[in-house]
């Protein structure tokens, strides 16, 4: 298959380059368009008033890999270039990761990782977001490992239109890897503390730390599926279907009856 591997950790991280190799080692056209420095927790933000620039980095990946480059705008920028301008023929997929740390829950909403896959979704392209739970230096193998496994999976049977999966893998020995289990998107709330702190040059700044408060339930989705917050704990790799639309159903329900609203 055609693949276009993105990132948020930037081209250096080892992640990406785990998966990008064995992807390539496992017989895929795998091309390379990530950050050229650490863009986590941007979004899908997109560069709009300066120019995106791009350098090629095929030495920091598998030799089959003839195109890799850095580029100097979001995740997001990186994929709607990579299909817009730097690419002969769109990929077949879209991949991200694998992103050094988790993508549980409403992480999905601030992550880079995420939003890279989901730019390829929007292009009419499926993605597949990967993450490991972990943000100390780590084995990205078995992740790696299970990438390709789903990359086949899906060969023989696609995603929906539309249809974005979000897999993190827990950061455990291989053999303490239970299995893969489809989940739900949990909900996870933090408090987000900013802690007040004074430069060298007597000049306050604010430093924006969060504590994980509590995994809640959604009532719009059948509380039969197990949460990926949930079975990361218990040492299952979680994918998770994704979509862009974000229209409640349940709010679509509740305001049915609303009638017309005026402003007078």
């Amino acid at each position: 298959m055609r693949l276009l591997v993105s990132n948020d950790d930037g081209v250096y991280a080892r992640g990406i380059q785990t998966l990008a190799n064995t992807l390539t080692e496992a017989g895929h056209d795998v091309t390379v368009v990530c950050p050229d420095k650490e863009r986590s927790a941007t979004g899908h933000g997109l560069t709009l008033h300066d120019p995106l620039r791009v350098q090629e980095m095929q030495h920091l990946f598998h030799p089959k890999i003839t195109a890799a480059w850095a580029c100097s705008g979001t995740p997001s920028d990186c994929v709607k270039l990579a299909i817009w301008a730097l690419l002969d023929t769109p990929p077949d997929l879209v991949l991200s990761g694998i992103n050094h740390g988790s993508n549980l829950g409403t992480d999905v909403l601030y992550s880079g990782t995420v939003s890279a896959a989901m730019e390829g979704v929007i292009e009419g392209i499926p993605g597949i977001a990967f993450s490991l739970t972990s943000y100390q230096p780590t084995d990205f193998q078995p992740a790696a490992d299970f990438a390709c496994k789903l990359v086949q999976q899906l060969e023989k049977d696609p995603l929906p239109e539309l249809t974005l999966l979000n897999v993190n893998v827990p950061a455990v020995e291989r053999d303490e890897i239970k299995g893969a289990m489809i989940t739900r998107q949990g909900v996870r709330r933090y408090t987000d503390v900013f802690e007040k702190r004074v430069d060298p040059r007597g000049k306050i700044y604010y430093w924006l730390s969060g504590e994980l408060l509590e995994d809640v339930e959604d009532p719009d989705i059948p509380n039969d599926v197990p949460t990926d917050v949930q079975a990361i704990r218990e040492s299952y790799i979680t994918i998770t279907p994704l979509h862009y639309n974000l229209t409640s159903p349940l709010g679509l329900k509740m305001m049915k009856d609303w009638g017309a609203l005026r402003l007078d």
